[in-house]
């Protein structure tokens, strides 16, 4: 992964940033533009313009199960659900809706459901049936980790675009997100346990009490990719390729989720420079997230979404976005 580190350049340059706060200003004459200016300094900071250019939106879904959740389940329970799966994939997702609305282009990825599922617009890139379960054993081995990572990084390759955004979705996600989330930034697991979709059917201080264990289990862990092997997913693993990719290719990315946070904060201990082309979005106000967004010193885009599927904010960051940049674009003289 080394590799991927080297091709990500860091966005600072002092005087593009003077140039482009420049031409900011001069919106100040009508009225305070608030809360794009950030977002319009670092669209042209990642495509290292003053007047960016955008097209091609895409929200990237990466849907995966862990073992944590569906360790006593039978093949077939419902609760190992495609219900979200096919829900954006029939399109009555609110995430599925909104990217329709916004022209805002919906890929929806399999990376490790515990189901064999085939749809049309579903993209296979299954590494496993499911994770194993992280309390006791590894939830993947280190070469399914890092397969995982080249796949995003492939699927991130082919696409077209200079926004990518990523979420991810299936049975025990925000609970693996906590464990990456809390295993590599020394937070304790509790501050990112929450009742998100996807959480374990248990009560929070039981749940906290469960992944605190796994965390025990691996403490000893400290390289990234180790640790996202060891209590990771699948989906965890691609976003971070995804995002390794995108940033090598100075695309913006929109990290929305708690499991989109994890991929970032592995992929930013690979590089850290991938920090830099990132504007978050997020779909609910679980407190755990807030505690994830945290650790980057985010300020999420507006968005009206008060609790919703993982990727449903990034659809209505979308309009903010192309707002800011049409700052940056119109100015006269």
């Amino acid at each position: 992964m080394s590799s991927a580190a080297a091709l990500i350049a860091p966005t600072a340059d002092a005087r593009l940033a003077a140039a482009l706060m420049a031409r900011l200003r001069r919106h100040a004459r009508f009225g305070s533009i608030g809360e794009l200016e950030p977002i319009a300094l670092r669209l042209g900071m990642v495509q290292a313009t003053l007047e960016p250019r955008l097209e091609s939106p895409r929200l990237l879904v990466f849907a995966a199960d862990h073992g944590l959740a569906l360790e006593g389940r039978q093949p077939g329970d419902p609760r190992d659900g495609t219900h979200a799966l096919r829900s954006l994939l029939d399109g009555s997702a609110l995430a599925a809706t909104f990217a329709r609305v916004n022209g805002v282009e919906l890929t929806v990825v399999d990376s490790g459901i515990s189901e064999s599922f085939t749809h049309p617009r579903l993209l296979s890139r299954k590494i496993g049936h499911g994770t194993r379960n992280a309390r006791v054993a590894a939830a993947m081995s280190v070469e399914q980790a890092h397969a995982a990572i080249r796949a995003g990084m492939e699927i991130a390759d082919t696409l077209r675009g200079s926004v990518i955004a990523c979420a991810g979705i299936g049975n025990g996600a925000p609970a693996s997100a906590a464990l990456v989330l809390s295993c590599l930034s020394g937070v304790p697991v509790h501050d990112f346990v929450d009742s998100a979709p996807g959480t374990l059917d248990l009560p929070l201080e039981q749940l906290a009490g469960l992944l605190e264990s796994a965390r025990a289990r691996h403490a000893q862990r400290s390289d990234p990719v180790e640790v996202l092997a060891a209590v990771g997913g699948y989906e965890i693993a691609m976003m971070a390729g995804v995002m390794l990719a995108a940033a090598s290719r100075r695309r913006v990315i929109v990290p929305d989720g708690s499991a989109a946070c994890a991929a970032l904060r592995v992929a930013a201990s690979i590089a850290p420079a991938v920090l830099e082309y990132c504007l978050f979005a997020r779909s609910n106000w679980h407190p755990g997230l807030d505690r994830a967004l945290e650790l980057f010193d985010a300020q999420p885009m507006p968005s009206a979404i008060v609790d919703a599927m993982d990727g449903t904010g990034a659809t209505l960051a979308w309009p903010f976005i192309r707002a800011a940049a049409a700052l940056l674009g119109s100015v006269d003289g």
